[in-house]
Formats: C-alpha cells, structure tokens, sequence
C-alpha cells in the first residue's frame, strides 16, 4: 500500500483517506457476509439466494405478498438474469414458487412456499444474534455513532453523485 501512495503523491494525490474508508468499509462487508454464509452452508443455499428469501418474507410481512422478479432485481441489484438463475435454484429447493400475476398475465409474482417461509423464521433469529454478536465490543454508543456516520457518508454519496452512475 505505500508503494502505491508513493505513486499516487507522485501523481499530485496529497490523501487517500476516501480509498482507505472505501477499503476498511469492503472488509467488514466481506467479513459479514463470510459470517453470515458460513451460518447459510448447512441450509445449501447462498447468501444471495437467503436475501432473495429474507426480502419475500419481509414484504409477506408488510401485506405484499409475491414480488416480481424485476421488484426482486431491482432490491437485490442484481440483473435479471442473476435473478433469475437465484428464483430457479429457489424453486427446485421447494423454497419459492411462481404464479401468473392476475393483473397481468405476461408477468409472474414470486411466492414463498411454506418450506421457504420456515426456514426464514428458523433461521433469521439466528442470524440476527450472530450479527449483534460480532459488534459486542462496540459499546451502544459506539454503534450507534457508528451507524449515524455510516448513514451520513451514504448521503454524502448519493448527494454528491446524484444524476451520475457512481
């Protein structure tokens, strides 16, 4: 990493403060998503396909049942085709069916069966004890400082880079 400041400072780049924020935050995302598909290997689905999973459960939850595969794309910033190949695997593990869309029969909505629905609700408690686990050493004031910073560069972000592909 110093060599390539060396280069950079070469270059007129006085600070990479933004790449070592960009390098710390894509380690922890790494780590927890090790950890969480560490938990997920045992079921034999992935970390991608659990949150296809977690996201239809959560919107049976909030009285929208069935998604499209577009709605799910779109929330899972996946192509379509990635999608697609997550609901396919899903389907022929019995965890999600697909139904015609009564107001438009050209689409489908995606359904959790009653197996996709139990193994969410076995295994989101789990999960979300494993992750409050791995932040004990932060005190509650830490993580929520944490969190506000977070949720604060993310608006910088989006501000910043507002009408733009980032």
């Amino acid at each position: 990493m110093e060599a390539f400041r060396a280069r950079m400072q070469a270059l007129g780049v006085a600070s990479l403060h933004g790449l070592d924020l960009l390098r710390a935050l894509k380690m922890v995302a790494h780590a927890y998503e090790q950890v969480l598909a560490d938990l997920l290997r045992a079921e034999e689905i992935s970390f991608p396909r659990w949150r296809v999973l977690l996201w239809l459960w959560m919107a049976e939850q909030f009285g929208h049942p069935g998604l499209s595969p577009t709605q799910l794309s779109h929330t899972q910033h996946v192509s379509k085709n990635t999608i697609s190949a997550h609901l396919r695997s899903l389907e022929e593990q019995g965890y999600v069916h697909r139904q015609v869309d009564p107001e438009d029969l050209r689409q489908f909505r995606i359904h959790l069966t009653d197996r996709g629905r139990a193994l969410v609700e076995r295994l989101a408690p789990r999960q979300m004890e494993r992750l409050n686990h791995l932040v004990d050493d932060l005190s509650p004031e830490e993580t929520r400082q944490l969190r506000l910073l977070l949720e604060k560069l993310h608006r910088s972000i989006r501000r910043r880079t507002m009408g733009r592909q980032p």
